[in-house]
């Protein structure tokens, strides 16, 4: 497992890097519109931005005001390493801390094992958003 750290801050401070990361993953790999991809919430959000040891950036997510988890992404090169997982936790440390009871999020259908395997639990049925399948989930905090 290579070596990575989390920063935490707003969108001011980790525009670029997240930007990057969203960009490379969802607009161009995953072909989401990228007027879709960047959206008012950004400003509102505590984002996360997981860097390589060199000061690359691989990975990234946010925490909405109202506890929804959104816009996780990882790069080709360092997915499997756990950056995905070290992203997640650090968002619902926040959460937590923050006082939020449960925290939420939008999964693309093909990674709700990931999130199970984290706590998350299936709410409701499929849908699709920006022509891929996702499925709504949730963990309590408590």
């Amino acid at each position: 497992m290579s070596e990575h750290t989390i920063k935490l801050g707003d969108w001011a401070t980790l525009q670029a890097d997240a930007k990057l990361i969203r960009t490379e993953v969802f607009v161009e790999e995953q072909q989401v519109p990228a007027e879709l991809e960047m959206d008012d919430m950004d400003a509102l959000c505590l984002h996360a931005v997981a860097y390589e040891a060199d000061g690359t950036p691989i990975g990234t997510g946010r925490l909405l005001p109202d506890g929804h988890i959104g816009r996780m992404a990882v790069r080709k090169s360092a997915r499997g390493s756990g950056v995905g997982a070290a992203l997640l936790q650090a968002l619902m440390a926040q959460a937590r801390a923050r006082g939020d009871k449960l925290v939420a999020l939008s999964a693309q259908t093909h990674a709700a094992p990931f999130y199970q395997r984290h706590g998350f639990a299936i709410e409701g049925e499929e849908f699709y958003e920006a022509g891929i399948a996702h499925i709504n989930m949730q963990r309590n905090l408590g």
